[in-house]
Parts: structure tokens; sequence; C-alpha cells
């Protein structure tokens, strides 16, 4: 077997081996029990409470902790608006690099804000190293919000009825300090010491092979890294992101990368079974997640280790794979993995140019956003796979003539009707901008390097990635543009908080309900027959919702190939 696919087998189980442990350690860190870091984090959680005037045991219900998530997050927006709008003016800028424009500071701040990181500028040239550490700081408290509303979920089904459930800033903060700092640090160190800068100079002189004397950017590059994967971001400090020599300089660091992006997706699964004391529950989410995953993650290293059947056609050997786009120290089959894992888990970091993709394959990248439910990011993942846990049981309810019921929880019309919203508002969003930008060429498809299937493939990514939070993207389009930046950005928004107060609003109005015990007639959701509903209930409404699209781009692009 292929040594590049032992070591891809390697990362990928081993993940999974230390998620179990680690989802165990989630679940006792929220549900406030002792854990082995408590005499490290407690005074500095005591400190932060106290200068803040935060009451961390104050119990809040589901709206109150939507109130608190809306309020802060609004806050960081209105802050980095204000940072990166006079970067140029204020210290931490060795580079000199200019302030950025109302409309472009306003895609990137919403971006950072809602864990999407979709990238209209370049990192070296478009940030000051202080405008890089307060997106270092977003990367942080975005993925922490999306952990906190995950739990809120969780402790609506801990208890057989209740109105409070936790309090917002106490998950939100043991989701910092707890979980992402640890684990941030002892990525950030493996980088540092397989060659990833961390520096607060500026620009080095290098003398290239050539005799040419360069200016190279630098910064506190492994510190931004280590954050960007481990909460699920993918904001790259360099332009080219993870295909950067410097934000990922060996094979050892692709590997430790891609493993960090899938850790806490992974443990979050393990962390509700534990949490809810439902561990065959958990195992089945799990389950379908990983069928959904393999199915995109395998043809794509396949069809990317295959090469690209036009070029062998014109006599240049392939034997490498489609390696236009990649770089050799990474190679086609941990490129073709990694843009699944990104796409899949809403990281959006990228170690290849997704645009070289074979188009097959870039049509699998956009289907993980699409479905946007196979593990996901850091929290809200399993809210999005939660939506369609309750439409599988309410179609299983009637299906065996039983009002549909989850965890001891009647599902009725109101949960229906939020859960079809949430359903439907991802497409809705992702369809309708594409739409607009090819009905409008002036604004959208004027900025195209890139004609006919292809073309549309760009729009079509540019919309999806904001839309299932990623900012991974075809990167031949011209998106820095006032259209770009305002359209992409409205979605970003729409996209975040929508599909998370849906979730924890259908979970609050479940736990206030009363508790029903299980029966002999009582749908059973942790088996694998009802694994299968879900993932049939996935399939469909991806394949109503995307097919005609992908049929336009990708499907079609790889027909004209032929």
């Amino acid at each position: 077997m292929n040594t590049e696919i032992i070591a891809i087998i390697v990362v990928f189980l081993g993940t999974i081996v230390l998620a179990i442990p680690f989802g165990k350690y989630i679940a006792k860190v929220f549900a406030g029990e002792r854990t082995f870091l408590d005499p490290v984090f407690n005074p500095i959680e005591r400190l932060l409470y106290k200068i803040s005037g935060i009451n961390p045991t104050t119990e809040m219900n589901w709206k109150q902790q939507l109130a608190a998530l809306l309020t802060i997050n609004m806050i960081w927006f209105l802050l980095g608006m204000g940072i990166l709008m006079t970067q140029g003016q204020l210290p931490l800028n060795p580079d000199h690099n200019p302030s950025m424009s109302a409309d472009l500071a306003f895609n990137t701040v919403i971006s950072f804000v809602v864990n999407c990181n979709l990238q209209h500028y370049s990192g070296e040239t478009g940030l000051s190293y202080l405008g890089q550490y307060w997106l270092m700081f977003l990367q942080f408290v975005s993925a922490g919000t999306g952990m906190a509303a995950a739990v809120t979920l969780f402790s609506a089904f801990r208890n057989k009825t209740a109105t409070d459930l936790g309090n917002f800033y106490n998950y939100f903060l043991k989701s910092c300090t707890r979980i992402l700092l640890p684990l941030s640090f002892i990525v950030a160190i493996i980088l540092c010491f397989e060659g990833t800068p961390m520096t607060f100079e500026g620009k080095d002189t290098m003398v290239t092979l050539q005799g040419d004397t360069v200016h190279v950017s630098r910064g506190p590059v492994a510190a931004f890294v280590a954050i960007k994967h481990i909460g699920t971001n993918g904001g790259g400090f360099f332009g080219t992101n993870s295909a950067h020599p410097f934000e990922n300089p060996t094979y050892l660091s692709n590997m430790v990368e891609m493993s960090a992006q899938m850790i806490i997706p992974f443990a979050m699964i393990f962390a509700f079974g534990y949490f809810i004391r439902r561990k065959k529950l958990s195992w089945m989410m799990f389950s379908v997640m990983t069928i959904g995953f393999l199915l995109l993650a395998i043809p794509n290293i396949h069809m990317e280790m295959s090469g690209n059947p036009a070029i062998t056609q014109m006599g240049v050997d392939s034997s490498l794979g489609a390696m236009e786009g990649k770089e050799s120290r990474i190679g086609a089959a941990n490129s073709g993995f990694w843009s699944i894992v990104t796409t899949v888990i809403s990281t959006g970091s990228v170690n290849s140019m997704h645009d070289s993709s074979m188009p097959l394959s870039g049509m699998n990248e956009l289907l993980a956003m699409m479905v946007n439910s196979f593990y996901g990011g850091a929290g809200v993942g399993i809210l999005n796979f939660f939506i369609f846990i309750i439409l599988a049981v309410f179609i299983s309810g009637l299906m065996v003539g039983r009002t549909p019921e989850f965890l001891g929880k009647k599902i009725e019309a109101r949960e229906m009707k939020i859960a079809m919203i949430m359903a439907l508002i991802h497409p809705f969003l992702i369809l309708v901008g594409a739409g607009l930008a090819t009905a409008f060429p002036a604004y959208g498809a004027s900025t195209l390097n890139n004609p006919s299937f292809h073309g549309f493939s760009e729009i079509l990514y540019e919309y999806t990635s904001s839309a299932a939070n990623n900012g991974s993207g075809f990167e031949g389009l011209g998106d820095n543009t006032v259209w770009w930046n305002m359209s992409t950005g409205i979605v970003l928004i729409l996209s975040r908080f929508l599909p998370i107060i849906g979730p924890v609003a259908i979970a609050g109005l479940l736990a206030e309900k009363k508790y029903i015990p299980e029966g002999e007639g009582t749908l059973q959701t942790d088996t694998a027959t009802f694994g299968l509903m879900v993932f049939t209930v996935i399939a469909i409404v991806a394949a109503l919702s995307f097919f005609p699209s992908l049929t336009l781009g990708p499907i079609a692009e790889y027909f004209s190939m032929r």
C-alpha cells in the first residue's frame, strides 16, 4: 500500500482514538466535574469573572443564552471594524501595511466573528501584526461561541425537564481556557520546532538559490496557525494558507495540522454521549458522519492521485498525480484528503489550490459544504446534525403511526417548523447568492478568471463556502470588490447565527416539555436503522437542493474534459 495512504489512515484513526478520551474530558469540563487542569485554570477564570463582573453560576434559559451570544459577538464585530480600518496608523505594523477599506473590513471581521475566515485579502500584505492578533483572538472566541451553543443543546437533554440550561459565559470561557488554549499551545510548539516563524520582526532579507535578494514576510505565525486549525477557523496568516512553507513547512506539520482540525469536532460528538449519558447515541451519530465523510474523501484521494487525463494526453508524466496547484512536499494523496477534511469540518484551510482540483474532486468539496453536517465545525457541527435528527424522527414517527419523540420529548409542530426552516435556509442562501451573481454579471461574474462551467463553479463555491462557514475558495475568482465583500458578508451573518438560533431554540423548547419514559413502542434513536434513516434524509435534502447547480458546474466540466 502507498505510504501516503498509510500515513492518512494512521492520522485519521489516531485522531479518533484520541478523540474518545478527549470527549470524556470535554463532558467533564462542561458538567462542572473535577479535571486535572483545574489548578491551572480555576484562578485565571475567577480573575476574568471578577474583572468582567459576570457570575458564572447564574442560570440562563435558552433565550437568555442566545441574547448573551449575539450581544458579545456584536461587540467583537464593532471592535474589529475599528482596528482593521485604522491598522495603518496603529502600532505592531513593521511592514507598514495600509488600513482596510470599509467593505473589506466588514467582510473580514464578520468572517472571523462567525468562524468562517473567508479571506478577500492576502494575509502578509493585507494586515498588520495587530490586525493578525485581533483575528487570532476572534479565532478563539468564535470557536468558543460555537462550542458554548452546542453545550446549551447538551444541557437540554441531560435532565428530564429543565428551563435553565446553564450559563453561556461559563460554557464560553471554559471552551477557550480548558480546551482551545491547551491544544493550541501544543500544536504551536510543534510547528515552531518544524520551522514555522514566531516573531514580531518585519520582513526578512534572503538570497535565493538564483542569487536574487528578496524580502520574505514572517510574523507570529505559529500561534495563528495553531488556533486556526484547533478552532476549525482556517484563516491563513499568508495568502496561500497552509500551502505556504512557513505555515506548513514539513510533512509532519501537515499531519499535525490535519489532525488538529479534526480533533474537536470528533471529540464533541463523544462528549455529547458522555454528557447526556447515552454513549450509544453518540456512536450512531459518529458512524453516520464517518460514512458520509469517507464517501467523499476516498474518491477525492483516488482522483487526485490518478492525475489529470488532459495533461497526460500532452505527454506529461502524471505518475505523482494531479500536481497542478499542489506542493511536492505534501503530495497529491494528502492534498486530496485535506480538501475533504477541511470542507467537511468547515475549517476552510487549504494545503493546495482547490481551483486546480479535478472537476469531480471540486464537486465533492462543494458537497461536503452543502451537506454541512458531517462532523462540522467546533460545536456547530452537532447543531447542524441535530436538525436532521429531528427531521428523521418526525418522518420515522409518521411511518409507524406514532407521535415523534426524541430522548423522551415529543416533537410537535413548532419544533418541526423551526427544523424545516433551518434545513432550507442553507440551500436558499447558497443558491440565491449564486443566482444573483450570475444574473448580474457586471457585479459578480465580471470578476471571473475562468469562463464557462468552471467559472460558474467558482461562483457557486464562494457562496457555498460562505454559507457553510468554511472560508476556502476556488481562488480564480477576483473577490475583493464591493459586491463580493457585501453579498458574502450578509450570507455569512445569516448562515452563522440562524443555524445556531434554530437548534438551540428547538432544544430549549423540548427541554421545557414533560419527559415521557421510553416504552416498547418508543423509536430507538441509537440504532443502525435510525442512523440509516438520518443519512437518507441528509442525502435526499442535499440531492434535491443542489444537484441541478452541480450539474451546471463541476459535472458539466467533467464531461467537457472527456
